[in-house]
């Protein structure tokens, strides 16, 4: 863990106590005199040191050094338009696209999305806050949701899609914005739609699942 993240900006003097206490004492092992880092929710910017002063009485005592503005993030940013898939399958790839740098994800009612996968943000969230505390960014995925491909396109013309064609993705461009389908890709209507737009595959022959082009998409776009 690199940071604790907090709800609220903390106080000159901290007590951490209950499942925190545990974690770090317990699993993490910190003693007396460890510096550890935090966070807060409130100004997620800014990281905060403290000096443990005691460990007793199921609670740890601790003592702020310093704090600074550091912010933590890709060199690039990136949003992904990604049809909507199987909550699950998200769930599973989120903290590797949260680790390397995604800035922000829009799920899209696509025709070929289930129309029961729903997403549960408050959990997406939760899976976030994990994330970010163990690989040091200072910042959550922004999330939000579009109920069709063309309302997408139409606030972000300039995209780039993900699909099967010809041209091999050059990262050397200036890439912001990517449109990755569900699976069974898109259909025949959303191709004839897209069809203007910059389409670009893999320089691979195997056939991506949705999680594993935006995993692959994303590092390469930005790692």
């Amino acid at each position: 863990m690199v940071y604790v993240l907090l709800e609220n900006k903390p106080d000159e003097n901290l007590t951490l106590k209950g499942e925190l206490f545990k974690y770090l004492v317990k699993v993490r092992r910190h003693n007396v005199g460890d510096t550890i880092s935090f966070r807060s929710k409130e100004n997620m910017k800014v990281l905060y040191n403290y000096k443990i002063d005691s460990i007793e009485n199921r609670n740890i005592q601790l003592t702020k050094l310093d704090e600074s503005v550091l912010e933590v993030k890709s060199k690039k940013s990136l949003h992904i338009g990604w049809c909507i898939i199987d909550s699950k399958s998200i769930e599973k790839v989120l903290p590797s696209l949260s680790e390397i740098g995604v800035e922000r994800i829009s799920f899209i009612n696509c025709d070929r999305s289930q129309k029961n996968f729903k997403i549960d943000y408050k959990r997406l969230d939760r899976i976030l806050e994990a994330s970010i505390q163990q690989c040091g960014r200072s910042s959550y995925i922004e999330f939000s949701e579009y109920k069709n491909i063309e309302s997408f396109v139409t606030e972000f013309p300039d995209l780039k899609v993900f699909d099967f064609c010809e041209k091999v993705l050059d990262t050397s461009e200036n890439i912001e914005t990517i449109l990755v389908g569900c699976e069974g890709g898109f259909s025949l209507d959303e191709k004839e739609f897209l069809k203007s737009k910059d389409v670009f595959r893999l320089d691979t022959p195997m056939i991506l699942r949705s999680e594993s082009a935006v995993m692959a998409v994303a590092s390469k776009v930005l790692v």
